[in-house]
């Protein structure tokens, strides 16, 4: 990589033009200050008609082998490929001397993202982890909340990604062999473990439901996990496709009052219609009759509470972030430590669904791998 001059763009290449790289990724560099989508590493001529009209000028390479023999021609690898090709592509890339911004989950293991963490810190580069749902509109208002005491102690944490879909779509991600790392755990599971760990701080231990639930499938669909905090939170995460009645996004409990709010983060769905981040404009804003309330003694259903204005969610902030660190001025905003962190939930939470047990891990992470609050 040769260095960019300060005012010049930064040159990303995007490894997969599937739901991730067409959906996320790509959308959210373009929309990014400092940051311009050079290349697009796909062979399917269908994508890339797609992105030749999204993104005019777009360079293409058939592989991501294509990428490291002219390296000195970027500035920032996002790799947005099946799970199973993260830890060789990110390990290329490194080497290659780029840095590099991996979809969750980074790896299958812990022990692999901690590998991949030592690379990129022996050879001075960002490795970092889009877990975007850190700037969900409901996860950003709970940290507010949060922070300004409004809870009292948190006691419980319930945060659900539930869906209703029946009948499977196919792919990768419904594979049940082990190499696809598929499955609703290593997917939605992703996210709320990491909220959960940002939000509360390292698990002490781990119990876990894991079902298959509709015909024909081959990878959990239908899976509990229950995280007891190093410092007391109790988390109850439900992650499922077979859900016939949604529960609310997030219920949390403390000892001075309660927050619920139903209902998704419009940004996903924004971006799926293709609409895009513009500077100064409004960006993930929800009706004000989709605002979760905060209070005690009464079901939020039957008035108990006040509405408390959702903040705006803020997936360009991701980018923004990663921007900054690659230029030296700011911190890495997803390090791969702190995917280590949920990855040994993740593990664990495996284990515990397989053989019926709870799991305790080991003491507690220090330094890095601390997930901020």
């Amino acid at each position: 990589m040769t260095p960019n001059a300060s005012d010049a763009p930064l040159r990303v290449a995007l490894v997969g033009y599937g739901l991730a790289g067409s959906v996320f990724h790509a959308p959210l560099v373009t929309a990014t200050d400092g940051l311009v989508l050079d290349t697009l590493v796909t062979s399917n001529e269908e994508r890339r008609t797609e992105a030749r009209a999204a993104y005019p000028g777009v360079r293409f390479a058939a592989s991501p082998d294509e990428l490291w023999e002219r390296a000195d021609e970027l500035d920032l690898i996002v790799i947005a490929s099946p799970n199973k090709t993260h830890v060789s592509l990110a390990t290329a890339a490194l080497k290659a001397g780029l840095p590099v911004v991996v979809d969750k989950p980074i790896a299958g293991t812990a022990a692999e993202a901690r590998e991949l963490a030592a690379l990129a810190e022996e050879r001075g580069l960002l490795l970092s982890v889009f877990q975007n749902r850190r700037w969900d509109n409901d996860f950003r208002t709970l940290a507010a909340l949060i922070a300004d005491g409004e809870l009292g102690e948190v006691q419980r944490f319930e945060s659900r990604f539930e869906r209703w879909r029946p009948q499977l779509k196919g792919g990768w991600r419904e594979s049940g062999d082990p190499e696809e790392i598929g499955g609703l755990l290593y997917d939605l599971g992703s996210h709320v473990v990491d909220q959960a760990l940002a939000l509360f701080g390292p698990a002490a231990t781990v119990y876990a439901e894991s079902d298959v639930r509709r015909p024909g499938a081959a990878a959990d669909d239908d899976t509990f996990i229950a995280i007891t905090h190093a410092g007391g939170v109790r988390s109850h995460l439900y992650v499922s496709a077979t859900t016939a009645q949604l529960g609310p996004r997030l219920r949390v409990l403390g000892s001075k009052a309660g927050y619920v709010k139903y209902g998704l983060d419009p940004q996903e769905a924004a971006l799926r219609e293709g609409l895009r981040p513009v500077a100064d404009e409004p960006w993930g804003e929800e009706a004000e009759e989709l605002w979760g309330r905060l209070g005690s003694g009464e079901s939020p259903l039957t008035g108990g509470g006040a509405p408390v204005r959702t903040l705006p969610g803020d997936y360009p902030a991701y980018y923004a972030a990663v921007a900054a660190a690659v230029r030296g001025t700011g911190e890495n905003p997803v390090t791969a430590h702190q995917a280590a962190a949920a990855l040994d939930v993740l593990e664990a939470a495996r284990r515990s669904a397989r053989e019926g047990v709870t799991v305790t891990l080991s003491a507690a992470p220090t330094g890095e791998e601390q997930p901020a609050s």
